[in-house]
């Protein structure tokens, strides 16, 4: 029997892949081989879970709208968790799978795309890599270099802990509905020797540096660092867009 038609919901942030050889490109991209521990954040219509379950043989995938959940459960080598991505414990999902550690891709709802990042963030060291179509916009941001516009919180914060790079652009009549925006594909791999610091404290910076672009650091991070008791050197006489990751980090580490 055929299943009736599913509506995209505006407040899942649905937009579904529909072009067939972007699809192929994207899976090129993440090259899924046979028995890797997969998670697919957002199957939804299931574009891209249909040729990564053929490649893969089985695949985890991760599901809130509750239609979209039960459609899923009945397709063989599919492991549906239905839940909220953002509380979904991707450590405690890799014991489960019996993994050290997981691939993890999807087309992320671009209202919550930020939140999803940085959430998965916290289980970095349970991840082998990342492949994600977001709007293109935020995949600017994160792969940004110094000394751009788009450059800034999120560049430092993902530079951190991944090397990143935009591996595809997607146009926005791949999808139904179209979405109002470009898309991309994104490769994050996790870096094996990441600074060590104290990663509240690399957040709590980047934010005050970057919290007013346009002014010298003397006026919004000194002020923070005098607070902070800070007695080392550090050049103040530049916008927050001027520093790199790595003196960001450098920093981060001297306070934690």
């Amino acid at each position: 029997m055929n299943q009736p038609k599913h509506i995209a919901r505006k407040r899942f942030g649905q937009n579904f892949l529909v072009d067939g050889a972007i699809i192929d490109n994207i899976v090129r991209a993440i090259a899924p081989q046979a028995g890797q521990p997969m998670v697919e954040i957002g199957p939804g219509l299931m574009a891209l879970t249909k040729p990564l379950l053929e490649r893969l043989g089985q695949l985890t995938v991760i599901e809130l709208d509750r239609d979209l959940a039960t459609r899923l459960r009945g397709r063989q080598g599919l492991n549906v968790v239905e839940s909220d991505v953002l509380k979904v414990d991707f450590t405690a999902l890799a014991h489960a799978l019996g993994a050290p550690k997981l691939r993890v891709v999807g087309n992320l709802p671009y209202n919550i795309s930020s939140p999803i990042l940085f959430h998965l963030l916290d289980h970095v060291d349970a991840v082998q890599d990342q492949h994600f179509m977001l709007q293109k916009e935020v995949i600017d941001r994160m792969v940004a270099a110094p000394a751009t516009s788009d450059y800034g919180r999120l560049s430092v914060m993902l530079q951190w802990r991944y090397a990143m790079e935009n591996v595809l652009f997607v146009p926005p009549e791949s999808f139904n509905p179209p979405p109002k925006v470009n898309s991309a594909v994104v490769r994050m791999l996790p870096r094996s020797a990441p600074a060590v610091l104290n990663r509240a404290v690399l957040e709590e910076l980047v934010q005050v540096a970057f919290s007013q672009r346009r002014k010298i650091l003397r006026n919004t991070l000194g002020r923070w660092l005098d607070e902070k008791s800070f007695s080392g050197a550090f050049d103040l006489q530049r916008r927050a867009e001027e520093v790199s990751g790595a003196e960001y980090q450098a920093l981060a580490a001297a306070l934690s």
